[in-house]
């Protein structure tokens, strides 16, 4: 009989192990000695002794979940308690105790861990609740929307947590996004109907628009383009495609109209500025009358040069005061010649220069109040004669004012 330690080789060539609740057969090797087979079911127990070996070193470097290590331990208890192999099996039995309360650890550290993680994933879920009720509550409808969507996609990756906070949360986050969801569709819906009526309005103004194109009436017609610009913006978008084409109409119908006033008042300055060349030797010709030495003779070419200076006709504005100021100072240049003899031939004229003064500015009055309305209603033609009219009315104003005061002493 051969023997070890933990085990003995019986004459029949049967291998026995000791355990510590006696010897138990683990088998024979009759192709072999008894050293042979004993050496045999030595090198099983170190293959087993090896297994344990790897498990412990998996178990304490936590490889496995506290779950997978019970489950890996049961395993290997079982190879241990019904393994064919020659060794001390209840020391590997003890190794395997030993990892008992070293899962027990790794249970509370993952239990504490998956704790710590639900707390922080509710409170990113609490989070994201909050952000989403936000939004929901504004009226941010692009972003918002977007907004909304990343925020799902955020909460679809965090864990699940407790089972009432999970559910009490998710109505929460959900109510938000519905909730947002009917408010945006309700301003939408609204603003296309808004937009609707923008767009029969537009349509309206278009045409009054076009109808208007062809107008040589430049001053009202002008007036009337500012009225329906300003009802266009007042009337807001309409829906874009529209808007574009409607926009391009109203547009092109105000620009046909105002080329053609801008023609023709290009041509109208052509003629003014051939008046003005008229105008301005009309006026070196009365300018050479000063000084006077005959009156009369002076009032009769001044009456001639007067008489060809209205023939004229119209000047460009930009020349209309400079033009008025020249000719009106040779006329009171004769005026005061001749206001200069009245005094020294008629006291009673004083009396004539006063109501002169006063029958001039109340129709200067009448004339301001005639300009006002000719530049509310956008009237260039008559606004210009009646610029020409006060400027000459408010000449004369001037020489009666004078020669009242030298009248009165």
């Amino acid at each position: 009989m051969t023997s070890s330690e933990w085990g003995r080789v019986d004459d029949d060539g049967t291998v026995y192990v000791k355990t510590v609740d006696g010897e138990r057969s683990v088998g024979s090797y009759p192709a072999g000695t008894p050293e042979e087979a004993l050496h045999f079911f030595t090198e099983r127990y170190e293959a087993l002794s090896f297994e344990v070996q790897l498990l412990e070193q998996r178990v304490n470097g936590s490889k496995l979940s506290p779950e997978e290590a019970a489950e890996s331990i049961k395993t290997v208890r079982a190879q241990v308690s019904d393994a064919n192999a020659v060794g001390d099996l209840a020391a590997l039995n003890a190794r395997l105790d030993a990892l008992a309360p070293v899962l027990a650890v790794q249970r509370e550290a993952r239990k504490a861990e998956k704790a710590e993680k639900a707390a922080a994933a509710k409170a990113d879920k609490e989070k994201l609740v909050a952000e989403a009720e936000k939004v929901a509550a504004g009226s941010d409808w692009r972003n918002g929307a977007n907004r909304l969507r990343d925020l799902l996609e955020e909460w679809k990756a965090l864990p699940r947590i407790d089972r009432a906070s999970d559910d009490a949360l998710w109505k929460r986050f959900s109510g938000a996004r519905t909730s947002y969801t009917r408010r945006r569709k309700t301003h939408f819906a609204e603003q296309d109907e808004k937009r609707e009526g923008a767009r029969v309005v537009k349509e309206r103004l278009a045409k009054e628009a076009e109808a208007l194109a062809g107008s040589t009436e430049w001053g009202p017609t002008a007036g009337k383009y500012r009225d329906l610009m300003r009802d266009w913006k007042a009337a807001g978008p309409a829906p874009k495609d529209v808007d574009d084409q409607l926009w391009k109409r109203f547009r092109g119908a105000q620009d046909a109209f105002f080329g053609a006033r801008d023609a023709a008042n290009a041509a109208m300055d052509a003629e003014f500025a051939e008046n003005a060349v008229v105008k301005d030797a009309l006026i070196l010709e009365a300018e050479a009358l000063v000084p006077i030495k005959d009156v009369d003779a002076a009032k009769k070419a001044f009456r001639d040069i007067a008489d060809r200076w209205d023939a004229a006709g119209k000047v460009p504005r930009d020349r209309m005061k400079e033009l008025e100021g020249r000719i009106r100072a040779v006329e009171q240049a004769i005026r005061s010649v001749e206001d200069d003899a009245w005094k020294r031939s008629d006291p009673e004229k004083s009396a004539r220069a006063n109501d002169m003064v006063s029958k001039l500015e109340d129709a200067i009055s009448e004339v301001e109040a005639d300009l006002e309305k000719a530049r509310a209603a956008g009237n260039d033609s008559k606004v210009r004669d009646l610029e020409e009219n006060l400027a000459s009315r408010q000449s004369f104003l001037e020489m009666a004012r004078r020669a009242s005061a030298d009248y009165s002493g």
